[in-house]
């Protein structure tokens, strides 16, 4: 048996605002949600970012002659307690994937490290080891190749192995669980998660006539590892694998109510908006100007071109900005709107908008 249920808001694409962009930081933006889905929605994704992103972590090292890690290496100006810290700093990326069949065992990468007395006198004798020195010829990627590990002030050569292991979160020494471990290997804490920060936001939006429905924000940066879109996609996954278990117990399916009359009578008094000409609302003369300098001609054009993209309009500037943002909401419109589900997009505004007019024209003259 199928039971109907009321139909439910729900986004129909993820838009990324450019704006905020930095590096490895992302925000997202969904909506519109029904009345509450954006903080649940926002906080299990928040929660499945924080705590279950994996990405590969140095687990141990091992430095041949260095039997623990409270000891002085001869040649090195930093004691071995100083560089365990820098190589807690390591990052490395890598996605194991079903195809190359990957172990999750943790992985050694041994690197005979050789520096010269040429080396040295090349930078004036003070050689700085750096993560690509150890780690350049592996298939890691290095998100911060230039971390240094430790000076070298005389000829040094040395066999040194760096473990490296698959895991979420963070997993102090204490709870390494190596299968082999050998006498001189130093463990160290491993800080799986790529994930850093995770900030989500619900506020108003419209749909139609209503205000209160949801929209999301979710601010995602990590340390590199992995991209803010990979780990949205993965922490989405993730969910869906958790909430599957729990489909077993359905004796039921459900739809959802259509309501295509009602996004039709919606689309016919939002065109009757976006219809309108610039000069029909009243801009200054400045805003005018640099709208048609930038061939917009109606609201349409105007309310789906993203803020960001109208402040690279030439001499158009805050105070341009501000003018259009507030006539905009006076109609219940505003930029950078999502307007797929009317069938309204950049490509076919102003197709749609003709046509629409066309047609009202030949209703009049019926």
């Amino acid at each position: 048996m199928t039971v109907k249920y009321g139909k439910f808001e729900l986004p129909t694409k993820i838009k990324k605002d450019e704006s905020a962009r930095r590096l490895n930081h992302c925000r997202f933006i969904a909506e519109p949600f029904e009345k509450g889905f954006g903080h649940t929605v926002g906080n299990a994704l928040r929660r499945i970012l924080l705590t279950s992103m994996e990405a590969p972590a140095i687990m141990s090292i091992r430095i041949e002659g260095v039997p623990h890690e409270y000891t002085a290496i001869e040649g090195v100006i930093e004691d071995m307690t100083h560089i365990v810290l820098n190589f807690k700093s390591a990052l490395l990326r890598k996605l194991p994937t079903e195809e190359e069949h990957i172990s999750r065992e943790p992985r050694v990468v041994s690197k005979i490290l050789d520096v010269t007395g040429d080396m040295l006198d090349q930078k004036s004798g003070h050689y700085v080891v750096t993560l690509k020195d150890l780690m350049g010829d592996t298939d890691f990627d290095i998100v911060n190749p230039e971390l240094p590990l430790f000076t070298v002030t005389k000829p040094f050569i040395k066999k040194i192995d760096i473990k490296i292991g698959f895991g979420r979160g963070y997993v102090p020494s204490e709870r390494q669980m190596m299968a082999e471990q050998g006498v001189d290997e130093i463990i160290l804490d491993a800080a799986f998660s790529p994930v850093r920060l995770v900030n989500y936001f619900v506020e108003n939006t419209r749909v139609g006539q209503d205000t209160d429905f949801d929209r999301l924000i979710l601010d995602v940066a990590t340390d590199g590892r992995v991209s803010p879109e990979e780990a949205l996609s993965f922490a989405t996954q993730i969910g869906i694998v958790h909430f599957q278990v729990f489909d077993q117990l359905k004796q039921h399916s459900i739809t959802f109510d259509s309501d295509t009359a009602e996004v039709n009578t919606d689309r016919d008094a939002l065109l009757a908006k976006l219809a309108l000409k610039i000069n029909e609302i009243e801009l200054s003369v400045r805003s005018t100007n640099c709208l048609a300098g930038a061939n917009i001609e109606t609201i349409g054009e105007l309310v789906i071109m993203p803020e960001s993209e109208m402040l690279k309009f030439r001499n158009f500037g805050k105070k341009s900005l501000n003018e259009i943002k507030a006539k905009l909401e006076e109609m219940g419109l505003s930029l950078g709107m999502d307007l797929v589900r009317f069938g309204i997009t950049r490509d076919n505004v102003r197709q749609l908008i003709a046509d629409y007019l066309a047609q009202k024209g030949a209703e009049r003259e019926v």
